[in-house]
């Protein structure tokens, strides 16, 4: 049930990125009408929500995910304020003027510890059933 939701939010995204982009500005920023995206941050949406179907789709844990999902992971839930800087500079020409609402930062820093949670949990259910974990 939740692998299907989130194969129809990823199809959601690659179809209409900029919806999902518009529908969550107004939770993220306290002056969402002020964020001027960048030229390549509606297509980059679109390709990340292609990578998520596609994985989910396959419903197998691709090895070479781990690494860097534990490494995103582990620099989102060390040093989250830097990562939500770096995100907003990527994907908005005024960075500076946008006001993060309270709760962006702490969240980034609990689903970077997720990503790697789950990046160790993928290499545990990889291991053969034969061979100790």
């Amino acid at each position: 049930m939740l692998r299907t939701l989130l194969i129809g939010f990823c199809v959601l995204e690659t179809v209409a990125p900029r919806r999902i982009v518009e529908a969550c500005e107004p939770l993220a920023f306290a002056n969402p009408a002020d964020g001027r995206l960048r030229p390549w941050t509606i297509p980059i949406a679109r390709l990340e929500g292609i990578a998520f179907t596609l994985v989910l789709v396959r419903g197998t844990n691709p090895r070479g995910l781990r690494i860097p999902l534990a490494g995103v992971g582990l620099v989102m839930a060390l040093a989250p304020q830097r990562t939500v800087a770096t995100a907003l500079e990527a994907a908005y020409e005024n960075a500076d003027d946008l006001e993060l609402r309270s709760w962006v930062v702490p969240a980034t820093s609990l689903l970077g510890a997720l990503y790697v949670t789950v990046a160790l949990l993928a290499g545990r259910a990889d291991a053969p059933a034969d061979e100790p974990i």
